[in-house]
C-alpha cells in the first residue's frame, strides 16, 4: 500500500495488516524480550511475566502504521496522534521568529492560533510533517519534564522547534515537547531537507505533546477534546476561518 494513490471514489487496494515497528524501538523491544527470556530460564516467574507484557508494550509504543495523507494544497495535517488538549492564541516561540543567520525569515510576530496535541503512552508516537516543503529550522532546547498537558510546558519543558516552508513562502512552525515520562526527542530531519506532507519527521519517547502554530487568518478544523491522527486528520485549511462546535457525548 505504501505510495499507492487512494481517493474518495474507491480507487486503490486496501487490506489490514499488523503495523511495523519503527527501527528506533526494536532495540528496546529486544532488550525487554532478552530480560524476559532470561528471567523465565531461571524460573523467576514473578519477573518474567511482567517483562513479557512490558516487551509487548514497548513494541506497541513504537508501532509505525501507514497513513493516507490528504493531498489538498491548502491542507495542514496533524503532526501527531492524540488528543487536542489546548487551542489558544499565543505569540510563536522566539526561536521560530528571530533571524537565525540563514537569510530566511522565520514566523511573523503577533498572536496566532496554537493547537496542542497530547500524546498518551497508548498513542502512536511517530510525528509527521504538517505540510510539504523545505525544513528551515530544527532547534533543540533542553528543559524540564513537567506534565506535557500543562500550558506552561510549551515554554519550560525540553522541546524541539521545527519550521517548514512551502515553495510559495507559507511557513508552518511546530514544537515537539517532552513530558513526564518522555526523556528523548529523536529527529529524523535536519535543516535543508525537503519533506512531503505527512512524511515522518521524528518521534518522542514515552508520552509527550506537539504544538502547531497555524498561520494568521486560519482557524483549526478540529475541536478541543477531539482525537486526531498524524498525517491524516486535516488540522486546518490555510486562510479558512470558521467556528466549529461539537457536543461531547
Amino acid at each position: 500500500m505504501a505510495g499507492e494513490i487512494l481517493d474518495n471514489q474507491g480507487r486503490g487496494d486496501v487490506s489490514w495488516r499488523w503495523p511495523p515497528i519503527h527501527p528506533e524501538g526494536r532495540k528496546f523491544g529486544l532488550i525487554a524480550a532478552a530480560i524476559s527470556l532470561a528471567t523465565a530460564f531461571f524460573a523467576w516467574e514473578t519477573i518474567a511475566w511482567p517483562m513479557a507484557f512490558l516487551t509487548l508494550g514497548v513494541l506497541a509504543f513504537f508501532r509505525d502504521p501507514e497513513r493516507v495523507v490528504p493531498q489538498a494544497d491548502n491542507a495542514i495535517v496533524s503532526p501527531a496522534d492524540g488528543l487536542v488538549s489546548l487551542i489558544t492564541q499565543v505569540e510563536p516561540p522566539l526561536e521560530l521568529q528571530i533571524e537565525d543567520g540563514s537569510g530566511h525569515q522565520g514566523l511573523a510576530s503577533g498572536p496566532v492560533t496554537r493547537v496542542s496535541i497530547f500524546m498518551s503512552v497508548f498513542d502512536v508516537h511517530i510525528n509527521r510533517a504538517p505540510i510539504g516543503g523545505l525544513v528551515r529550522r530544527v532547534i533543540y532546547i533542553p528543559g524540564r519534564f513537567m506534565n506535557a498537558d500543562l500550558d506552561k510546558a510549551s515554554e519550560e519543558n525540553e522541546r524541539q522547534h521545527i519550521l517548514i516552508e512551502r515553495q510559495d513562502g507559507l511557513a508552518i512552525g511546530f514544537t515537539q515537547i517532552a513530558g513526564l515520562v518522555a526523556r528523548r526527542i529523536v529527529p529524523f530531519v535536519k535543516p535543508g531537507d525537503l519533506v512531503a506532507a505527512g512524511q515522518r519527521i521524528g518521534l518522542i519517547r514515552f508520552g509527550s505533546r506537539v504544538d502547531v502554530y497555524l498561520p494568521a487568518g486560519t482557524d483549526p478544523k478540529v475541536m478541543l477534546g477531539q482525537k486526531v491522527i498524524a498525517g491524516e486528520t486535516v488540522l486546518a485549511e490555510v486562510g479558512v476561518q470558521k467556528l466549529i462546535e461539537g457536543i461531547s457525548q
